[in-house]
This record gives structure tokens, C-alpha cells and sequence, in this order.
């Protein structure tokens, strides 16, 4: 097996070791493992032609942020061909969270997925696409 570094912010590997305690990894590389694994899983999906896909996008951002809301608003609208379906939720006063059904051309919902990743203020961009 191939060794690599990697250079982390004290913060992150805080929370790196609490992951790997809370769930039952059995080191700091196993979890990083099967976290590239998503990463690379998702990623071979999107080079794969697939002429239409279906799946969830989940977004997470500060509640206090009206921008970021609107602006994803502006997406869900841009992008009503394969969005499906969409829930905003209020997680206390803190976060929100945007809850994407989508069904339609791969290639449009990799779009969506672009777009959202790349909008300043989000916290997270999650997704699990199923190729049709």
C-alpha cells in the first residue's frame, strides 16, 4: 500500500480523530479512505455517460445568510427541467437546509451540482445520483 501526507489544519484533524472514534474506524487512514472512496464514486459517476440520472442533492448554509437563499432559489428556478422537488428547512436558528429531488439529463444535474458547490456561503454540498 502506498503512503502519502497530506498537511491538515489542526482543527480539522480534531475533528478527523472524534469521526474516527465515534465511528469505530479502526485509524485516521481508514476513515480518510473511505471518505475519497465517496469521492472518487462520485466523481467516476459524473464521467460516465449516462443520458439521464435521478438523485438527492442536499444543501446546508447559515440561517442568517438571505443571499445564499435567494441565490439558490435562483437555481432551483434556472434548473426546473430535472428539479423534481425541493425542501427548505430551518434547523434551529442556525442553519438551513435545501433538499434537492432531481431526475432528468446527467449532464444538467452535474450542472446544478457545479453551481451549487460553487456559490459562496454554503456550508456543504452532498448528493447521491442513480444512473437511469
Amino acid at each position: 500500500m502506498t503512503v502519502i501526507s497530506i498537511s491538515l489544519p489542526d482543527a480539522l484533524v480534531e475533528k478527523l480523530d472524534k469521526l474516527v472514534e465515534e465511528r469505530g474506524y479502526y485509524s485516521r487512514s481508514e476513515a480518510i479512505r473511505d471518505a475519497l472512496r465517496s469521492l472518487v464514486s462520485e466523481a467516476e459517476m459524473a464521467r460516465e455517460v449516462h443520458d439521464k440520472a435521478a438523485g438527492v442533492i442536499m444543501v446546508t448554509c447559515p440561517y442568517e445568510r438571505k443571499d445564499v437563499d435567494y441565490k439558490i432559489t435562483k437555481i432551483r428556478h434556472e434548473f426546473d427541467d430535472v428539479v423534481v422537488e425541493n425542501v427548505h428547512r430551518h434547523v434551529g436558528n442556525r442553519y438551513c437546509i435545501e433538499i434537492f429531488i432531481v431526475e432528468g439529463e446527467t449532464s444538467r444535474i452535474l450542472s446544478v451540482l457545479g453551481r451549487l458547490r460553487g456559490m459562496r456561503g454554503v456550508y456543504q454540498v452532498k448528493s447521491i445520483l442513480l444512473p437511469l
